[in-house]
């Protein structure tokens, strides 16, 4: 067992071998990228300090992405309080450990294991290993984000906090094309979203499509990137995300990425990059320079759900928070993380803060439930 400071250290071939790295985000490609680019370095706060372990013939046979983080930015589990709260009665909330996809609130792997290891026990070690590194390292918490059923079933939670989320999901049933999804719909909202798609199709504007494994455009790349940046600099924020890294996901693993450019007089207007596994779509990057009416959700929704129900996913991740999906068909769904706090008096009331919020979270899931647009 053994914490790395990289992913160069490990082949492509030899990460990708081990079970959950069907998920884009959880492939040597997407994570090392981040690295290689400048994205998730000390200098931006993300210091990688990934848990493995390796059998006596130096095969690997466990992995657990983990950061050291020196503040809260790109997690999507908010914890802002938290340090305030640590401030206050003069204590260091950063550094903590992290167990998450940089920047991406999914649902997914967090234990990743090679096939001929047992789950169980190596869940076990990975947790040991992890609560150690933080009584030596002078950490304030341990965050585990978005994990899915199976690597909560592995790794030991005893003593762990847990956080509620609420996302919105499209789901795909098996739906022969877009009017099949509308007919589920009540009348009014089957109306409505064929307005938002005419509205669209009436300023001139339609859309191209460019598959990774057929090669994206350096042209719509480039101008993807610039619309990209320009969602996070209308806000007064720095873009995550580089150029770089863009271009090293298009280069290495091209199967799983689609471009979705949105065309107007010959000109790229607004885009969305969308990444997929075997069963799920998810919308994770969009922008535009200038306003026109409905093309997010067009580009980021109504797109994503073509490509779906096009290429048989049956579940599509748009991305954080947007109660405005729920007249877009998006349900609500409940995601779990959990979290180890160091500090034995603090923890009482972050523990009461967990109860409350996620009390909070359920009345909200339930209460919106009924903005869906369906008719049965």
């Amino acid at each position: 067992m053994a914490f790395i400071e990289s992913l160069g250290s490990i082949e492509p071939e030899e990460w990708n071998r081990l079970r959950g790295t069907h998920s884009p985000f959880l492939r040597h490609e997407f994570l090392f990228g981040l690295e290689a680019t400048g994205c998730t370095t000390t200098a931006t706060g993300w210091t990688p300090h990934h848990w493995i372990e390796r059998n006596s013939e130096g095969q690997l046979m466990a992995a657990l992405p983990c950061y050291r983080k020196h503040h809260s930015f790109g997690e999507y589990v908010f914890d802002w309080a938290w340090a305030e709260a640590w401030a206050h009665y003069g204590r260091d909330y950063y550094p903590k450990l992290l167990s998450a996809v940089p920047f991406t609130p999914c649902e997914g792997p967090r234990l990743l294991l090679h096939p001929d290891a047992d789950g169980a026990s190596t869940g076990f070690r990975s947790t040991q290993a992890v609560l150690a590194e933080l009584e030596g390292g002078s950490y304030s918490s341990w965050h585990l984000l978005f994990p899915d059923a199976e690597s909560q079933h592995h790794l030991d939670r005893d003593q762990w906090l847990r956080r509620l989320s609420c996302e919105f999901h499209w789901h795909n049933p098996g739906y022969p094309d877009f009017e099949g999804f509308l007919a589920t719909l009540k009348s009014r909202k089957r109306k409505q979203i064929r307005r938002e798609r005419r509205l669209v199709a009436d300023q001139g504007i339609d859309f191209r499509h460019y598959a990774g494994s057929d090669g994206i455009p350096e042209s719509a790349l480039e101008a993807f990137h610039v619309f990209y940046q320009a969602t996070y600099l209308k806000r007064g924020q720095r873009p995550y995300l580089n150029r770089e890294f863009f271009q090293y996901l298009a280069d290495r693993m091209p199967e799983q990425l689609t471009l979705v450019m949105a065309v107007h007089q010959g000109h790229y207007v607004a885009a969305a990059l969308f990444l997929h596994d075997s069963e799920r779509l998810y919308g994770r990057y969009w922008g535009c320079l200038e306003e026109y009416d409905q093309l997010h959700f067009e580009t980021c929704y109504y797109q994503g759900i073509d490509l779906c129900i096009e290429r048989g996913l049956s579940r599509f991740d748009a991305g954080a928070q947007g109660e405005h999906k729920l007249k877009r068909g998006f349900q609500p769904e409940l995601f779990e993380s959990f979290h180890w706090v160091a500090d034995e008096q603090l923890r009482p009331a972050v523990a009461d803060f967990c109860r409350r919020e996620a009390a909070a979270v359920r009345a909200y899931a339930s209460e919106v439930m009924a903005e869906l647009p369906f008719s049965g």
